[in-house]
């Protein structure tokens, strides 16, 4: 086995890679919310002696590390989110263990914006051995609207790079073992609110109102066809239900009912399709039952799509420095990421890092979910070469 990415970093940026993620995770912070994390960014750049980071949708960071060596001019974007989730910490085995009741870093965003550090560091340290710009991101608000990636793109931050790089550990991928596939590995997701408009009648009298709860039953069982009758299995197209809220009492026709859901799509063509679909099945099934309805969508993640090319020249780095036992291609999500804009603007690669292991194999956005800090290093280091087989491609 050849190690060749082994000892890219320095022992003390090892050291500030770990510290940081044991920063992070004892102090998480919640979307749109990552003031202290944007903060203790700046100063460890600052302290590395890496000066002109800039902020991006409030409490996000990135910085440019510019190479001096001779070579071709491209430019590399590396994406880490830094933001927790509202779920309290269920953990009593980890020195550095969330200190903020309520909230925890459960879906490895510490190990993301340390891996992000690290990579900041060494190019800062190594800029005299490349050509080209890497530009590192410390991204907030993945998980919650207003998300950090759209950002990214409606600032038009990666215009003129040729290629962006993202990474999520994966539980159900064993430590030590690294992987992607190429075309679309989460679905979108996008938002809806359906409320529904009926006409209130004592409760032994219906046929003098319109029932807003049974358009809505019938809305639930009728929005499911459009999944399972008009969309390739391969889109992997998901409608979910998540809440639904109408009725002042049990004697009383209820007159409206609000209900909120999720529309999911692997397809970036048939996304709007989709959506429309919903609202026309929720339109129709209320003017058959005497209702009305008030749809409204927003626009979430898009699909994250991977390129083909890089993928497959990360398929042959793990052959290379960790061996071809170490490369697992993985499944597609029906999950979403915002790194999905990033992939909207240039060929990207979303990989994932393997974390399951006795004692850390619980699930993300669960209580019990855990990364060993041994998973850190040698993933920066891979993400590190790896950028640098993009600049010199």
């Amino acid at each position: 086995m050849n190690n060749a990415t082994n000892n890219i970093l320095s022992e003390i940026e090892r050291e500030a890679v770990i510290e940081m993620r044991h920063a992070m995770h004892r102090e998480p912070e919640l979307s749109n919310s990552e003031w202290k994390t944007q903060k203790r960014i700046m100063e460890t750049l600052v302290r590395f002696g890496i000066t002109g980071a800039k902020t991006f949708h409030n409490t996000g960071v990135y910085v440019d590390l510019q190479g001096t060596a001779p070579g071709p001019n491209r430019s590399v974007a590396l994406r880490g989110d830094i933001d927790a989730l509202p779920i309290q910490e269920d953990r009593d085995d980890l020195p550095y263990t969330s200190q903020v009741p309520g909230v925890m870093h459960a879906c490895g965003h510490d190990m993301h914006g340390s891996i992000a550090l690290g990579t900041a560091l060494a190019f800062h340290r190594m800029r005299d051995k490349f050509s080209g710009k890497v530009r590192v991101f410390f991204q907030p608000a993945e998980e919650e609207e207003p998300l950090g990636g759209r950002s990214v793109a409606e600032g038009n931050l990666l215009d003129g790079f040729d290629a962006a790089v993202g990474f999520h550990v994966r539980t159900d991928i064993p430590v030590g073992s690294y992987g992607a596939r190429a075309g679309a590995v989460t679905n979108s997701s996008d938002q809806f609110t359906l409320v529904v408009h009926g006409t209130m009648a004592h409760g032994a009298k219906p046929h003098l109102g319109v029932d807003a709860i049974a358009i809505a039953g019938a809305f639930i069982n009728e929005v499911q066809k459009v999944v399972s009758r008009e969309m390739p299995v391969d889109d992997r197209a998901i409608v979910t239900i998540g809440t639904i809220h109408g009725g002042d009492a049990r004697n009383i026709i209820c007159q409206k009912v609000i209900l909120e859901g999720t529309i999911r799509t692997a397809s970036p063509d048939r996304r709007n399709q989709l959506v429309r679909r919903v609202r026309e099945v929720a339109e129709g099934v209320a003017t058959m039952h005497r209702g009305s309805v008030e749809f409204s969508s927003q626009l979430g993640d898009p699909p994250v799509v991977n390129d083909r090319q890089m993928v497959d020249r990360f398929r042959d780095l793990v052959f290379q420095s960790a061996g071809e036992d170490k490369y697992i291609e993985g499944s597609a999500s029906t999950g979403s990421d915002d790194f999905g804009f990033y992939s909207g603007c240039v060929p990207s690669i979303y990989f994932w890092f393997g974390s399951k292991e006795p004692g850390n194999e619980a699930g993300v956005h669960t209580p019990n979910f855990g990364v060993s800090d041994d998973v850190l290093v040698p993933t920066t280091e891979l993400a590190i070469q790896y950028c640098l087989n993009l600049l010199h491609a």
